[in-house]
């Protein structure tokens, strides 16, 4: 039976969180919400669906909530050019593929953004599946993203890892009993990674890229076994 890995992509392989941090802020400030940047920031992670309920409060007035989103996507779409893998990202992915590991990613972007997302790894060569927002009725922290992800490559949650870099990757995965590989990359602490579940944490995908050869034994059983 195949094992392997998944990935969350923003944040965790390609460095955008702060990016959506600041253009969500900015969406927020058009309709007149003041809402702390570093609230903001723990909630990049989740998907346009559940983001304003949890930064706006489930009750709050919905009517502009289209709007919203519509302008922190026209806010963000600048930036597509000039984004960046986090360091090792795609080394990361090659070498879990050269290990004979089932390489999937799973992202609550939405799907043109993703195909941009995509472009600057540039591993899909080496990929089994990717999804998508557009895959799922509903984003992480549920695990319809993931569950899709498992589909689309084939993949078992008794065989795979998950890798994300923030407390709603780690319980995306919880829900289906997948462990998961947190990275502080995307700026959230490892205490909070390490509070919310994760099996282990690293830096960055170079520092995991470093020490695939000594991952925790549950994690290399999983690959490995």
């Amino acid at each position: 039976m195949a094992s392997g890995v998944l990935f969350d992509v923003d944040g965790t392989l390609v460095d955008t969180t702060y990016l959506h941090a600041v253009t969500w802020w900015q969406a927020l400030q058009q309709q007149g919400h003041d809402v702390p940047m570093a609230r903001i920031h723990r909630a990049i992670g989740m998907g346009s669906d559940k983001i304003l309920d949890a930064l706006l409060g489930p009750d709050h007035d919905t009517s502009a909530d289209d709007k919203t989103r519509e302008a922190h996507s026209a806010l963000y779409a600048p930036y597509w050019n000039d984004l960046r893998p986090q360091p090792g990202a795609a080394e990361l992915v090659r070498a879990c593929a050269k290990r004979g590991w089932t390489v999937g990613l799973a992202s609550s972007a939405a799907p043109k953004e993703f195909a941009v997302l995509r472009r600057t790894l540039d591993v899909d060569d080496v990929l089994a599946g990717a999804t998508n927002s557009g895959d799922a009725e509903e984003s992480k922290p549920d695990p319809d993203i993931v569950q899709a992800a498992l589909d689309r490559t084939g993949l078992t949650p008794e065989r795979v890892v998950f890798v994300g870099d923030a407390v709603w990757d780690v319980a995306a995965a919880a829900k289906l009993d997948i462990p998961c590989i947190g990275l502080t990359c995307g700026g959230i602490s490892a205490a909070e990674l390490d509070d919310a579940g994760a099996v282990a944490i690293y830096r960055d995908p170079a520092d995991l890229h470093a020490n695939l050869a000594h991952l925790p034994r549950r994690v290399l059983d999983i690959l490995d076994g």
